[in-house]
């Protein structure tokens, strides 16, 4: 019988043939996670089956699973998580940016946004941003969805008998961590330059030494450590990343608070970023 699923995700709201979702698959062993594949979705939906498909998993998902208390406040929308989602998975695109943007452009320089309460100790961007890194968007593309396949989200929402659990993740606090504010990874070809594939091998190192807080190694062989080098997008280290915040979180499975590690006092509207 094979230990339970891990799964790191590498998010995109308009996954492509050419920048498809990355997910990286893995399983617990002494001392840390065993990287065994990638897979790479090229449609949303492609992606939602999969996890469908799955009897049970634990996931750390690169994208905000709920909105800052203050905005959802103003904006005068539901004030409970799961009737909450289901408003904004209704709304268009354009309507999330233009009425983002409107309560943006009221607010005072320095203070634009609404942040939730886990963006302090994650360091990570404010869920309400809809460009440069478009995480509104991922939200509206992405919980709706892992909804749709089954998962379950501690502390924001447990159906009965979960088997499927969806953690927030986010690759950037491990990496910071490891690594500082070096920039590892581009888009774009001409900023793919060899000192952000040292400090991508130099990251890989130090997961694979257990380097981090965390206190978990990342297990893998030398073609996988290459091909991870090789990415320069990043995106296949982003994955593995989050499927070490994965292998964190189903370590600290509890029926105590929300369990996987969250915090006990963390508000069940915005949700949490797991390891912050």
């Amino acid at each position: 019988m094979h230990p339970p699923l891990l799964l790191g995700c590498d998010f995109s709201s308009a996954p492509s043939a050419r920048k498809p979702i990355v997910m990286a698959l893995g399983h617990a062993v002494p001392g840390g996670v065993a990287l065994r594949r990638l897979e790479r979705f090229p449609s949303l939906e492609v992606w939602r089956e999969w996890l469908a498909e799955q009897p049970a998993w634990v996931g750390a998902f690169d994208f905000p699973f709920g909105l800052p208390r203050e905005l959802v406040a103003h904006l005068g929308w539901p004030m409970e998580w799961l009737p909450l989602i289901a408003h904004y998975a209704g709304l268009d695109r354009a309507v999330i940016r233009e009425t983002f943007a409107a309560f943006c452009a009221a607010r005072p320089i320095g203070g634009k946004f609404a942040h939730r309460a886990t963006d302090a100790p994650a360091g990570s961007s404010p869920s309400m941003k809809w460009v440069n890194p478009p995480v509104a968007l991922m939200l509206h593309a992405g919980v709706p969805r892992l909804l749709k396949a089954g998962a379950a989200f501690p502390g924001l929402h447990l159906p009965g008998a979960a088997t499927r659990i969806a953690l927030e993740g986010y690759p950037g606090l491990l990496a910071r961590e490891l690594i500082g504010r070096r920039s590892y990874k581009s888009d774009e070809a001409a900023l793919q330059t060899t000192p952000r594939r040292e400090a991508r091998a130099e990251l890989l190192a130090a997961l694979d030494g257990g380097a981090t807080r965390l206190g978990l190694r990342l297990a893998l062989d030398d073609a996988q450590r290459e091909l991870l080098v090789a990415d320069a997008r990043g995106d296949c280290l982003d994955a593995a990343l989050c499927l070490v915040q994965a292998a964190w979180g189903a370590a600290r499975c509890t029926s105590a608070g929300p369990g996987y590690g969250l915090p006990e006092a963390m508000d069940p509207l915005e949700g949490w970023i797991v390891t912050a």
